[in-house]
């Protein structure tokens, strides 16, 4: 008998994402379902000028090209980012490139922003919203391409947003994957200045011909870097107009040495929850909290989620817990957080951000 081998972390998202499309799609009453199994109550914020009705959103890196964007809320989530998006299509890096770690309840990529590229993903994200369209907030993470030299990278951040503007109500600028040569160098003041400064320029005309308000463009940082150039990164955030910060991206430390440890590429799970917490808790102390801060990295349960909102995170992501914890981690937080507000006498979620450092 031929053995059967197992199926790769990558494999397994895939076909969980397909498997949930054609379902929610096909057969009747199952968002319905979804929903009645792990829907979650409402925890009521406000961040960007965007009502959320919980704060809990999908990171991006779980639903890459966007096949699933009227679907997540059903699961709980308050709202979602897709992507990342490059201007140009690519494979991303080799396979295998995505591994998981049970004993440290972590996933670790270098999957190299692999996705169909801006111009298909218009025609994709099109024929989705005519049919169904997501009721919650909806993010759209820009990457850049790898054949694209730093020296043009606001070109391709910029053209990327141009072309998928109709479809987000935020964007995330994404210069902090450990994934594609040479990006993280972009979260350098003067690199980081230009991007947003072509990325303002493109909205803002988007905007005037639709005679509305702007995007919300937040920007996302790596963990890895040092406490200073964490706050360089804020300043020209907010210097150029910029209305959050994303913290904050996979990391490329690991906390112990083993097979699935010493593969390359980006952490995420329970291992980044530390640090993760200490650079929100630093970024809301160095803006004094005027630059909303979404907090993702080891978020798996209420107290984990508590902690980010403590330290100063007005929304959160989830990733890895969906894979280690399961559809109804969502619900689970969102009780947790009304339980905890009540305990603490909050009313509402933006009193609570930042009471770790008012107490």
């Amino acid at each position: 008998m031929m053995a059967v081998l197992p199926l790769s972390s990558e494999s397994m998202h895939s076909i969980v994402m397909k498997k949930t499309r054609i379902r929610s799609n096909y057969i009747p009453g199952y968002r319905r379902l979804l929903r009645l199994l792990f829907g979650s109550p409402s925890v009521e914020t406000e961040a960007f000028g965007i009502h959320f009705d919980n704060p809990v959103g999908l990171a991006a890196g779980m639903d890459k090209k966007g096949e699933n964007v009227p679907n997540w809320e059903y699961l709980g989530f308050g709202w979602i980012e897709i992507g990342g998006i490059t201007l140009h299509p690519q494979e991303g890096n080799p396979k295998p490139r995505m591994f998981r770690s049970t004993k440290h309840n972590a996933l670790i990529n270098r999957m190299g922003f692999n996705n169909p590229g801006s111009e298909a993903m218009v025609e994709s994200l099109s024929k989705q919203k005519a049919k169904l369209w997501a009721s919650v907030p909806v993010g759209i993470n820009l990457g850049k391409s790898k054949i694209t030299p730093n020296e043009q990278a606001e070109e391709e951040y910029a053209g990327t947003l141009e072309r998928l503007w109709e479809f987000a109500d935020l964007f995330v600028v994404n210069v902090s994957s450990p994934n594609t040569p040479n990006l993280r160098e972009l979260q350098a003041g003067s690199e980081l200045d230009r991007i947003l400064t072509a990325c303002n320029a493109v909205n803002s005309r988007l905007a005037d011909a639709a005679s509305t308000n702007p995007k919300p463009i937040l920007v996302k940082v790596s963990p890895d870097l040092e406490d200073n150039q964490l706050k360089a990164v804020a300043d020209t955030a907010i210097a150029q107009g910029c209305t959050g910060i994303v913290a904050t991206n996979t990391t490329t430390s690991r906390p112990a040495e083993d097979k699935v440890m010493n593969e390359a590429g980006g952490l995420s799970g329970k291992p980044l929850r530390t640090r993760s917490t200490e650079v929100i808790r630093l970024l809301y102390a160095h803006t004094n909290g005027t630059l909303p801060i979404v907090g993702v990295g080891g978020i798996s349960d209420v107290e984990s989620a508590w902690e980010k909102i403590g330290a100063g995170a007005s929304l959160l992501q989830l990733y890895s817990a969906l894979v280690f914890e399961g559809p109804g981690v969502n619900k689970a937080i969102n009780k947790g957080l009304n339980r905890k507000l009540k305990e603490h006498g909050f009313n509402s979620l933006a009193e609570a951000v930042g009471h770790a450092h008012r107490s």
